[in-house]
């Protein structure tokens, strides 16, 4: 093709996938100075990488800095869907544009680090684990879950939720009080259950965990017999509200707990941020190391964690502060480009006190071949395959 570089080769129609990374991976890290970057059409492994520099655009006569179309794209329709921190002033809009792709310094926020060397063990060893998907009215991840348990290495159970009757719902928990006795994980998927109505998010999964056949089941699977529990998204929402996270068990929380709640931009963010791991506490992370960076899509309204100055540093002491929002530079940041919520110290995802629950908005599971191979970044976090290890 005219205009294509003679290096880019055709790749072979049996393997186009493996290809396709294997060119992503080679592709260029860094971005020279001041580079003049020429618009190629069809190149099949173009890699997206972060912008560190003032990069140019160039089309014949034409130039263009990517920081200024970036301004004039967003603002086109940022009065309909607002994408800026609504705090923010003129000034300070200008200058984080002025900073861009920096964070400012006033934007940055604490970024933590704990490491633990000992991880406790389960009470029974399992070659191939189970683990237990529920999937309520309005789930949408049950799917993509089970799939990545499965490529994970473990035995993976969607259960549906019925819901029509009085009769279906009582019926449905206790066949799935039953299952928890024969499964080792339970993972809470996202989506948004029954709508998230009434008047927020997973009310009608906090209801169906809060039935005392459930209740026991799920007791028992973490205190006598080690299991784990994981919640993504909307999954987070109903662990943090039924206290499984930050508290370890099912419980009753008071105003003063930590919790999540809308954006602070007032609408769904649906897109791709950075996330660091702050501490290898959980069973769910051991396949991680402390400072790792992951890239991983966000997609939800009410992701924004909150709370007071006393529980977070408790959270802190104890390791439970499992990953943050980071910036391109890796530093946990406030800025909406990096918090897409408003997350106090850009936290992302929290665990128990003994690390075996792990709430987090990120969408981990999104992944697999030939999944977002043109985004910057390890998108893979293991989180199943963390599970699966744990067991053995």
């Amino acid at each position: 093709m005219p205009g294509m570089n003679s290096d880019i080769q055709t790749p072979p129609a049996a393997s186009k996938t493996a290809w396709r990374r294997e060119r992503a991976r080679s592709w260029p890290g860094t971005t020279p100075a001041a580079a003049t970057c020429t618009a190629v059409i069809a190149i099949p492994a173009l890699k997206t990488v972060p912008m560190k520099m003032n990069c140019v655009l160039a089309w014949r006569d034409s130039t263009a800095e990517v920081k200024e179309l970036r301004v004039i794209g967003r603002d086109k329709l940022e009065k309909v869907y607002p994408t800026l921190n609504p705090e923010w002033t003129p000034d300070d809009r200008a200058e984080a544009d002025a900073c861009w792709p920096e964070t400012r310094k006033e934007d940055r926020t604490e970024t933590f680090s704990y490491r633990t060397a000992e991880w406790k063990a389960p009470a029974v060893s399992t070659a191939k684990p189970k683990v237990l998907i529920p999937a309520f009215p309005g789930t949408n991840c049950e799917v993509d879950s089970a799939r990545a348990a499965e490529d994970a290495g473990a035995e993976a159970e969607i259960f549906v939720v019925r819901n029509r009757t009085a009769d279906e719902i009582a019926r449905s928990a206790e066949a799935f009080a039953s299952k928890v006795r024969e499964s080792q994980m339970i993972f809470l998927p996202g989506g948004f259950s029954g709508g998230d109505e009434p008047d927020g998010s997973a009310k009608f999964i906090i209801a169906f965990f809060r039935n005392q056949g459930i209740k026991a089941a799920v007791t028992e699977l973490l205190d006598q017999r080690d299991g784990l529990m994981c919640g993504i998204c909307n999954g987070f929402q109903a662990l943090i509200k039924l206290g499984l996270v930050p508290f370890g068990r099912i419980t009753d929380t008071d105003a003063d707990a930590p919790t999540l709640t809308h954006n602070v931009i007032g609408r769904h963010q649906s897109r791709i941020v950075r996330t660091r791991i702050a501490s290898n506490k959980s069973p769910w992370l051991s396949l991680t190391e402390v400072g790792d960076v992951y890239t991983v899509p966000v997609s939800h309204g009410e992701g924004r964690f909150y709370a007071n100055q006393e529980w977070i540093g408790e959270l802190i002491r104890n390791g439970q502060i499992a990953t943050q929002y980071v910036d391109f530079d890796g530093q946990a940041s406030m800025d909406v480009l990096h918090n897409p919520n408003g997350s106090v110290y850009a936290v992302e995802g929290i665990t128990s006190p003994d690390g075996r629950c792990l709430g987090k908005m990120c969408h981990s599971e999104r992944r697999g071949d030939g999944v977002a191979v043109n985004i910057f970044g390890e998108q893979d976090m293991k989180i199943f395959e963390s599970g699966v290890k744990y067991f053995k």
